[in-house]
């Protein structure tokens, strides 16, 4: 099956082709054909996944363009990793496409949503199964333009047309890092295929100097798609969308491509001292920053947001404590959890129609299914035991800590702690406590809440894949396939039960400040403290971006512009003046008489005999 693994990515660009043709034909019948076709993605990604676990990579490619000796390629490879990221695009895609039938219920432009899902999907699946970085730069590029879609999917709302073009805009600066190295790299390596490029790192075609630089600006690129700091701040504003695009962006897709990127260039990245250090310490501050900021949001959905930001700077940290096992794994946990906590909470705007947590409370009498849920997920990510968030955070903390990184281990811990406070805080307020919505509040269709239930048995049970009562399974497998020596981490015990207290710590105290209220809110200062006035306004970064570096790129542009009025444009015109006067002075010549025609001959006759006589025969 491996060997149809091509299939995977072109279903979802079928039903993307079909809906853009015939989509207002069928209408409601779009839902049912979308989820068809990524249904079948699906089902063969499970095919391929479970051959691959005992096939070795499969590479398929063909000569797409040809200049000299260089050849450059197209194809699809089905690696470890590859085939894993396939299986949770498909699963995680199929499952918001199933949810979005009730969720989307109604909408007028109900088959151009399920046709951005297609190319989003499509775009996302082709990037996982590239086999060079052309290629993955290409499906890249069309991730953005998916997400661009999907965010400004309501463009009649202001926030929305300006959250995409935030997200087009953000995304295409790291972008700008990603061409930069690649073209670099082709430049040392004479290749995009990943193997000239690992091979020219050990021949030294690729010297040390340029190693690093290449490696830092894909990560750029990485950190615009993940949005690391301080390229964030497109991903909270992505909100504007409908909370269904919200789970697949921010679960199992755009965001994670970062994370893929770097852990698919590891070789590279490990190569580079600075560059892995640099890794750690954007992931490990990105994990505080976001998290810090998540204390005080009040909207669902921007406190998911921002939890992904830190989740996502947790995986960078680990890829850059050469945890690459660590990372994919907490990749790959995050994705269920994450997207299990947009889903459920779509399911409760969707009950209560508005995304303002102080507007809610005590939703799990009503809610019971979503509530439970919702409740699972939370424990998974605040890294409670026996659920799979505890396990891929703890083999985080432990790569770090044995890679030496003690004070990036320190602000992980930290962020663990913040994590479990206001993630429970989010649980607390929304479905604990008195009622305070006047909605008539009810439980979500089963088309919504199966989807829901099937990722909150994976928020429990994917952690187990790479534990010592499975023997480690996923590290194995992925390690087995990497080519390149890759230490799993095994750290002490006592950071376990670091991890544990303080996951319990949070949880505790969010309970008797929100759930118990036992302890007042106002206990650090409340809302009056310059503190809590630095979180909520998200520590003025898109202020400081307003006053500094827009400014600077009007001017930049504005300069550019008189530039190319003035200079190109006026070029142009010189040059188009020069050639309408010799030509009108040419047919001014040629008039048809022929006494002027024998002067101008005999004239230029005359002229070359005397050139000859002066410079004796000899015009060199």
């Amino acid at each position: 099956m491996i060997d149809y693994a091509w299939l995977i990515p072109l279903f979802p660009l079928v039903s993307f082709l079909l809906l853009i043709i015939f989509g207002k034909k069928i209408r409601e019948g779009s839902s049912v054909l979308s989820i068809f076709f990524v249904f079948l993605s699906f089902i063969l990604a499970v095919l391929v996944l479970i051959e691959r676990f005992s096939e070795a990579s499969v590479k398929h490619k063909w000569v797409w363009l040809r200049a000299g000796d260089v050849d450059i390629s197209f194809g699809f490879e089905v690696t470890a990793l590859g085939a894993l990221m396939l299986f949770i695009v498909t699963l995680v895609s199929l499952l918001v496409h199933v949810y979005s039938k009730g969720y989307m219920k109604g909408d007028e432009r109900l088959p151009t949503f399920y046709a951005y899902l297609g190319l989003f999907t499509f775009a996302m699946l082709g990037l996982v199964i590239s086999t060079n970085l052309l290629q993955l730069y290409i499906f890249w590029e069309l991730v953005g333009l998916g997400s661009f879609l999907l965010i400004g999917f309501y463009f009649f709302k202001e926030e929305a047309k300006a959250a995409a073009k935030k997200a087009f805009i953000m995304t295409r600066i790291g972008d700008v890092g990603l061409f930069i190295g690649m073209i670099l790299i082709f430049w040392y390596a004479g290749s995009f295929e990943y193997d000239a490029i690992f091979r020219a790192i050990y021949t030294g075609d690729l010297p040390p100097y340029m190693i690093t630089i290449t490696a830092i600006l894909i990560f750029i690129g990485a950190m615009g798609k993940s949005g690391q700091f301080p390229l964030h701040t497109w991903l909270p504003d992505a909100m504007e969308g409908p909370t269904p695009v919200s789970a697949l962006i921010h679960a199992a897709t755009m965001v994670a491509a970062g994370v893929y990127l770097v852990a698919t260039m590891f070789p590279l990245f490990s190569a580079s001292t600075v560059a892995m250090q640099t890794v750690a310490i954007v992931g490990a501050f990105t994990a505080i920053f976001a998290a810090s900021i998540g204390l005080v949001q009040t909207d669902i959905k921007r406190v998911l947001a921002y939890s992904t930001v830190s989740q996502l700077g947790y995986m960078m940290l680990a890829l850059g404590s050469a945890g690459y096992v660590a990372g994919i794994f907490h990749l790959t946990t995050h994705a269920f959890f994450k997207a299990l906590l947009f889903l459920a909470a779509g399911s409760v705007i969707h009950a209560v129609h508005t995304q303002n947590i102080n507007k809610m409370g005590g939703l799990q009498k009503k809610m019971k299914v979503t509530g439970t849920l919702f409740l699972i997920g939370t424990l998974a990510i605040s890294g409670v035991p026996l659920l799979s968030g505890f396990f891929s955070k703890d083999e985080i903390l432990a790569a770090t800590w044995m890679n030496g990184n003690y004070v990036l281990f320190t602000l992980a811990v930290i962020a663990a702690f913040l994590t479990a406070f206001y993630m429970f805080r989010l649980y607390f307020l929304v479905f604990t406590g008195e009622t305070k919505t006047k909605e008539e509040v009810h439980e979500s269709p089963r088309v919504m809440t199966y989807p829901m239930i099937v990722l909150g048995v994976l928020a429990v049970v994917a952690g187990y894949i790479n534990t010592p009562w499975f023997g480690t399974f996923l590290g194995d497998w992925l390690t087995k396939d990497v080519g390149f020596k890759v230490e799993e981490a095994h750290g002490p015990v006592w950071i376990m039960i670091v991890a544990t207290l303080v996951s319990f710590a949070g949880i505790a105290l969010a309970y008797f400040i929100y759930g118990k209220k036992s302890i007042s809110r106002n206990w650090a200062g409340g809302t009056e403290t310059s503190l809590y006035n630095l979180l909520k306004e998200k520590y003025y970064v898109d202020e400081l971006y307003n006053m500094t570096v827009i400014p600077i790129t009007k001017g930049i542009a504005h300069v550019l512009r008189l530039f190319e009025v003035y200079v190109v444009e006026g070029i142009a015109v010189l040059i188009g003046s020069v050639v309408k006067g010799t030509s009108n002075l040419g047919s001014k010549l040629q008039n048809g008489n022929v006494q002027v025609y024998g002067t101008v001959t005999a004239v230029s006759l005359a002229v070359l005999v005397i050139i000859l006589l002066y410079t004796g025969g000899d015009l060199r």
